[in-house]
């Protein structure tokens, strides 16, 4: 019985998602909340969330990178990076933390350089 409860918290929380406030925080600090083919990092990323080529691929998301410039194929894509590389954070809502994996990379939580970009999604979030 207690495998089981175990079980359905863990299935539980891997559905869990952060709050709709980090959506909009980070499309803000991405692109000021535009949409559509935006480019930025001198071409490296593509999108209203800002996403890169090799992102895209780690994310494993099926279709096409040239559909990252649509916000709700953009937000699967992100989703499904966090959930991977950011999992205890995705589950807990941790805007941050989650903030700093999606400008970093998988270990951007621990670099320094990813601090005030973290900072100001969770206060963009609030």
């Amino acid at each position: 019985m207690k495998r089981l409860a175990l079980f359905l918290a863990l299935a539980a929380a891997a559905h869990a998602a952060p709050p709709e406030s980090f959506w909009r925080a980070l499309h803000v600090v991405e692109t000021s909340g535009r949409q559509g083919p935006i480019l930025g990092d001198n071409g490296r990323s593509l999108g209203p969330l800002q996403v890169s080529r090799a992102y895209f691929t780690d994310s494993r998301v099926a279709g096409t990178y040239e559909q990252v410039v649509d916000l709700p194929f953009a937000r699967r894509v992100v989703s499904a990076y966090l959930q991977r590389y950011a999992p205890k954070a995705w589950a807990s809502g941790d805007v941050e933390t989650l903030a700093r994996v999606h400008n970093g990379g998988p270990l951007g939580d621990r670099k320094q350089a990813t601090i005030n970009y973290g900072k100001k999604v969770l206060r963009l979030s609030r």
